[in-house]
């Protein structure tokens, strides 16, 4: 059996394993979040180290792109320093291709017009493959990262302006700490609604789960001191079309059944993701590379050998309807 660990600096309460197989072959895949203490994240990947098939970083970025570079989080060099029998991922090579084939897929096959939609892509950087292939569909694009990544109020939205600032930013922003810009820990746990403007101009809100849920709008109820539906049990009313995300198409990953409610009682009504769900939840892009990487031998993997490996596993982006008409 081949073992797959996934260390986050994530809530322990995301934590998760399952045995699934691929291509003949069995596998253990575990998520251990360490509730956004460091020294446990680095006792744990040296504890596996040598153990596992592969180790997943998840919580945090290793490498981010842009123009074609690749730029190195010092935080995440740090916490894998010494580790050197396992090989480390951290979802990087896989977003480079199946989240670029994510949308590509959605578009060919109907579900998105991506053309005639306008999308908020919470982080450009992270999601480097699927900016880009939301970018050559030819709909509108704005992206967040300067928002949801340094809470600053800029609106990036341009393609060309992207690139710009981050070729400029990246090389100082990859040397701060990776708690100053993603919820790490209790903070994953949070939603404190802001950037209502540009969740509401949206029809497609993509990237991160974690950036995309810290900062979502209230559910109207909520608001109105109405207790909401109870989670597993909502429809389709004609209160929905009052909910702040009534309408509207996640395009994500690293989802729970949680996860899902917290969109469906905002109105959401598709929620799509790119990698498999595995008993009710999708695990991150960290761990599906981690999987692939395994398959292979633990050997690092050119572009072309990711797609080659899953279409032989048949994979499709995940689409789940959200809403349901009474």
């Amino acid at each position: 059996m081949k073992q797959v660990v996934s260390v986050s600096l994530g809530s322990s309460r995301g934590d998760k394993t399952v045995t699934v197989d691929f291509l003949g072959e069995t596998f253990a895949i575990q998520r251990i979040g360490t509730n956004g203490d460091q020294e446990k994240y680095k006792a744990l990947l040296h504890e596996w180290d040598g153990k596992a098939d592969a180790l997943c970083l998840g919580g945090l970025d290793r490498y981010v792109w842009t123009g074609g570079r690749r730029y190195e989080f010092r935080s995440a060099r740090q916490l894998i320093a010494g580790v050197t029998k396992t090989p480390v991922v951290d979802g990087s090579g896989l977003k480079n291709t199946l989240e670029r084939e994510t949308i590509r897929r959605l578009a060919a096959d109907g579900v998105v017009d991506f053309t005639s939609k306008k999308t908020l892509m919470v982080c450009g950087v992270d999601r480097f493959g699927m900016s880009e292939a939301l970018v050559e569909q030819g709909g509108r694009v704005i992206f967040g990262d300067l928002m949801f990544t340094l809470g600053l109020p800029v609106p990036i939205r341009s393609w060309g302006a992207h690139r710009f600032l981050a070729s400029t930013l990246l090389p100082v922003i990859t040397q701060v700490p990776i708690e100053m810009l993603y919820p790490t820990g209790e903070k994953q746990d949070t939603i404190t609604p802001k950037w209502g403007k540009q969740y509401a101009w949206a029809d497609v809100i993509a990237g991160d789960k974690h950036l995309i849920r810290r900062y979502l709008p209230a559910p109207v109820g909520e608001v109105a001191g109405i207790a909401p539906t109870p989670a597993g049990n909502v429809t389709v009313t004609a209160d929905t079309t009052a909910q702040p995300l009534a309408g509207k198409v996640i395009v994500t990953n690293t989802t729970t059944p949680d996860d899902a409610d917290e969109f469906r009682r905002r109105g959401a009504a598709l929620l799509v993701t790119s990698t498999p769900e595995f008993e009710g939840r999708s695990f991150g892009t960290n761990v599906m590379e981690g999987v692939l990487i395994a398959l292979n031998g633990g050997r690092a993997l050119k572009p072309e050998e990711y797609f080659q490996t899953l279409q032989k596993l048949g994979w499709s982006p995940n689409v789940q309807p959200l809403q349901r008409k009474l």
